[in-house]
């Protein structure tokens, strides 16, 4: 596969983002975004997400010179107008909104309606406990996933992220993952590499068990990670995320995102030191704990995507060859280097 420095990356995926219109600074912004997925480990939600990005904003569902904005607040609550432009503008907007209303309140929650996809939510949860609060942040998207027990295509990955201060110079701790067993996204990367995925994650359109990402293209649909657990969760984002936000039903809008952000002041509750301090004892607790056959370590809840990074920053970042050819044609047709 060609690989790729950060740099590389950021600056042919902000030259596309400008060619359909965006300004420079939002598309530098969402750019930095993408490409910080591609290091973190999550390709998912990295450069790979150019090609249906651009088809959304020459489809007009997203507006690229869109600014959002805030619509309403209510003491500690506020809502995010994302005006259907770029989804990592308006979490953004909503994450900063929530950091300084919880730093103010003591608690604090946003939503962002007329949003589209926001990348990362890990991104956002991260900004939450640099600023010394812990963030919680959810939302639905299209419907993929079908519920315990049935096949049909009724709710979306709805991904759920969290994230809480270490305190020094530790990062946060924190973790981002999908109420399917499977993100789309990385049946995106699977197909493009050819690969097969493992046993129930997903079902062909006649909802029989498949290990063929096709399959999934074709009318299939995904499972929920741990059975009625994961529909459990999954169901919750639906209806906090989707519908709190306005945002429950949007069958025009591809990946759209009902997003819900919420933050806690740790200050408000007891000293933040003393909070690090017991994190950081809970962390030496886990990490010394003997690692089980098969595993070299006992790693944190944000670790593997820490080592990722350090990684890849070395020795850069790898596409599929599939991939990257969708790219320079996007670049192509835009007629911008790559």
């Amino acid at each position: 596969m060609p690989t790729f420095s950060p740099e590389e990356l950021q600056a042919v995926a902000q030259a596309i983002l400008e060619g359909v219109g965006t300004p420079q600074e939002s598309a530098r912004l969402v750019s930095t975004s993408l490409v910080e997925s591609n290091l973190v480990g999550h390709d998912s939600h990295g450069v790979m997400r150019l090609m249906s990005y651009i088809e959304f904003v020459r489809r007009g569902q997203v507006k690229p010179d869109a600014r959002p904005f805030l619509a309403k607040q209510e003491r500690a609550a506020a809502q995010v107008d994302g005006a259907w432009g770029w989804g990592h503008l308006s979490a953004r907007l909503a994450t900063m909104t929530v950091i300084d209303l919880a730093k103010e309140y003591g608690t604090a929650a946003t939503t962002i309606e007329h949003c589209n996809h926001v990348g990362r939510l890990g991104e956002y949860v991260e900004m939450m406990a640099r600023a010394g609060l812990a963030g919680i942040a959810l939302c639905n998207v299209d419907p993929a996933v079908a519920p315990f027990g049935g096949f049909g295509r009724v709710m979306g990955t709805n991904p759920l992220a969290w994230a809480v201060p270490r305190g020094g110079d530790n990062p946060p701790l924190f973790s981002d993952f999908a109420t399917s067993g499977v993100a789309e996204g990385k049946l995106r990367v699977a197909r493009a590499k050819g690969e097969r995925v493992e046993l129930g994650l997903i079902v062909d359109a006649q909802g029989r068990p498949s290990q063929d990402p096709a399959d999934f293209y074709n009318g299939g649909a995904l499972l929920p990670f741990g059975g009625h657990k994961g529909y459990g969760l999954s169901v919750m984002v639906e209806l906090l995320g989707g519908i709190l936000s306005g945002m429950a039903m949007q069958p025009r809008y591809q990946a759209a995102n009902g997003t819900l952000f919420l933050a806690l002041n740790i200050a408000a509750f007891m000293p933040l030191e003393q909070f690090e301090q017991q994190v950081e004892t809970f962390c030496a607790r886990i990490k010394t704990t003997p690692p089980a056959d098969g595993f070299t370590q006992v790693l944190l809840p944000g670790d593997p995507e820490r080592l990722t990074r350090a990684q890849r920053v070395v020795e850069g970042i790898s596409l599929p060859e599939q991939t990257w050819n969708e790219i320079q044609e996007l670049a192509r047709e835009l007629n911008v280097p790559a």
